[in-house]
């Protein structure tokens, strides 16, 4: 009897899912090479693009300046590596880049069949639909039959899919990897609309100068895409590190503080306010930061608030349920002590 228990116990085990193996300390890698390695969208404007000097600029590209920050201590130390649409996540997988600032969603798919954990999100997103103002169409209702310009390997398709479907309508996808090349599809007629993140279609369209108004973002939103950062699953101290840095900035903006005032701040009687400046307690050195990781990246970077209105604001698009929680928004972060 014991021996048949004995082996129905030994069964069972053998027939438990292989333990993952441990995951390689990124930290440690990224300290020993003297920087951040960061995939970054390469074309798209208030997200991450090189300016006309060939520096990075995005709210993508910011995100990952915090993260140098709080592993590195330095904003400077990060190397941005373009990431297209279909290679993105093999490019993080195979260790190639340590983390994805990639407008890319958060979904469950992703976390559990790719391997990846979001550390956070910067922006709140939904798909929408670009069209041509003289085509008159003004709501998505309209694009029954309608050709649809799509990236692939991205939730855009799935969406459209689903919201034509939903609403018994028909529509052709055209489909590209380039994204270049698909905007080129859009403006030539090939495709009656253009589909993908709100906040892309609307830098896009900003993008476009004095002809900007050519063209008319939909006002429907057809999905959910919290856009965020993104790591390997299971090195759990790069999660921390990364997720904390966009919390550092979130709480920041929350506190009032800035990338300019921040001195002023010094001989404040607000415990929370010395927590973050790193004068009281040790929660960076328990993290494996040093205890001014806070204050450095509102420093170097800025708080969320000039992150984004030095990345987005000034495409037009407005911060609506990216405002901090105490403004109606969905920006939150967690106690800083």
């Amino acid at each position: 009897m014991l021996r048949t228990i004995l082996a129905a116990g030994v069964a069972a085990l053998l027939s438990l899912p292989a333990l993952a193996q441990p995951a390689n300390d990124t930290v440690a890698a990224i300290r020993a090479r003297g920087s951040l390695v960061c995939g970054v969208t390469p074309n798209s404007a208030g997200f991450g693009t090189p300016d006309s000097r060939g520096e990075w600029r995005g709210i993508d590209v910011d995100s990952c300046r915090a993260i140098a920050v709080a592993v590195l201590g330095d904003t400077r130390k990060v190397r941005f590596v373009p990431a297209s649409t279909a290679q993105r996540f093999t490019m993080l997988q195979s260790g190639e880049i340590d983390v994805l600032a990639r407008v890319t969603t958060w979904s469950m798919s992703r976390e559990g069949s790719l391997g990846l954990a979001f550390a956070s999100i910067n922006v709140f997103d939904g798909q929408g639909f670009l069209v041509k103002t003289d085509s008159g169409v003004t709501s998505t209702r309209q694009l029954d039959g309608a050709t649809i310009c799509l990236l692939p390997g991205t939730t855009n398709e799935l969406n459209v899919a689903d919201y034509f479907r939903t609403h018994n309508m028909r529509f052709t996808p055209v489909i590209m990897d380039n994204v270049e090349e698909l905007r080129a599809a859009f403006l030539s007629g090939r495709c009656d609309s253009y589909s993908t993140d709100a906040s892309a279609l609307a830098t896009y369209r900003a993008s476009q100068g004095a002809n900007a108004s050519r063209f008319l973002l939909l006002p429907e939103l057809i999905s959910k895409e919290p856009l965020g950062v993104a790591v390997r699953k299971g090195d759990w101290r790069f999660f921390d590190m990364a997720r904390w840095a966009h919390f550092a900035m979130v709480t920041a903006e929350e506190l009032g503080i800035t990338s300019t005032n921040i001195d002023s701040f010094a001989n404040s009687t607000n415990p929370d306010v010395q927590r973050f400046l790193g004068r009281v307690g040790d929660i960076g050195q328990g993290m494996g930061m040093s205890n001014d990781w806070a204050a450095q990246i509102v420093r170097q970077v800025g708080n969320f608030g000039e992150v984004w209105d030095r990345n987005l604001t000034p495409l037009g698009i407005p911060r609506g349920i990216n405002a901090l929680w105490t403004k109606g928004g969905l920006q939150y972060a967690p106690p800083l002590r």
